[in-house]
């Protein structure tokens, strides 16, 4: 009978302290030669150790809730120590009564530069001093972020209003590792995005992201004519933010993680007027992949 106590205490142990995210981190360095390559196998290794195993909220996560998520590392350069790199950060979670796993971010970081060496520990500080822990932290809850906003109106705000402390404190960096964080840069673009989240006007469309999910896709499953029609009916609050701000980052990653579904949303499926208004919408906000949106008014 103890022993059964122990199981069931160490059970409920681990699921409510489970760790919010499933991350798998990819160092892509074949572009520095002459480096030690070990190097690169120790940021791996620390960096996706310390974005899965840190406890980023309060809320309880069940292991099986983790949210996946994935996060690219390509090393451009690597001198003094500093490493020169792009990062790709994608998330997903599953769709409500399907086997199916929709994009929620799809975001391609430019200019990310941080110290690094083989031995280097990671672990956050209240300044977060160091700048690859800042960057990791700050991705961490813009993924949670999200995911909480999918399912729950503005459910991401103490997540991205976390992410907003970082950005402010890295405000300070010195060169190189500035680099990205601040309001005037042109590479500035997790600056940018955190600052339209949380902005007043951005609030329709994040309330529009919840909508998407859980009153679109979520209910495909039972009602696919309903979950389209929701989804196409809010896409306009996507074009209202686009003629105030164009081009802003929210909503370049909005169509950088959802163009494809989209397009397979509406593609030889829906009433006129939604695949019009689809096609009409998404063309305005993403005129780069203009061509792309053209299988939408396939018949």
């Amino acid at each position: 009978m103890k022993k059964l106590f122990l199981l069931i205490a160490l059970a409920v142990f681990v699921t409510a302290n489970a760790q919010e995210l499933r991350c798998v981190l990819t160092v892509r360095h074949q572009q520095v030669q002459g480096t030690n390559q070990q190097v690169f196998e120790a940021l791996k290794k620390s960096a996706e150790n310390f974005i899965n195993n840190t406890r980023w909220t309060d809320l309880t996560f069940k292991p099986n809730e983790r949210i996946d998520c994935s996060i690219g590392i390509t090393v451009k350069s690597y001198e003094n120590n500093i490493m020169d790199c792009e990062i790709q950060v994608q998330a997903r979670r599953p769709v409500w009564g399907s086997n199916y796993n929709t994009p929620l971010l799809n975001f391609r970081d430019v200019t990310v530069k941080f110290a690094f060496q083989e031995f280097d520990a990671l672990s956050i500080t209240p300044t977060y001093d160091n700048n690859l822990v800042a960057l990791l932290s700050y991705y961490a809850y813009i993924i949670i972020g999200y995911n909480l906003d999918s399912f729950q109106k503005l459910g991401g705000n103490q997540a991205f209003t976390q992410a907003e402390n970082i950005v402010n404190i890295s405000q300070s960096r010195t060169e190189p590792e500035s680099a990205g964080w601040k309001a005037f840069d042109k590479s500035g673009k997790r600056y940018e995005l955190i600052n339209n989240l949380l902005d007043e006007r951005f609030r329709k469309f994040r309330e529009y992201f919840y909508d998407y999910h859980r009153l679109g896709l979520d209910v495909m499953s039972s009602n696919v004519a309903n979950g389209r029609a929701k989804i196409a009916e809010g896409l306009q609050s996507a074009m209202d933010i686009n003629r105030l701000q164009p081009q802003a980052q929210a909503i370049t990653t909005f169509t950088d993680a959802k163009k494809d579904e989209i397009i397979n949303i509406f593609a030889k499926q829906g009433t006129d007027e939604e695949k019009n208004k689809a096609y009409d919408i998404m063309t305005a906000i993403n005129p780069t992949s203009s061509n792309m949106y053209e299988k939408i008014k396939e018949k």
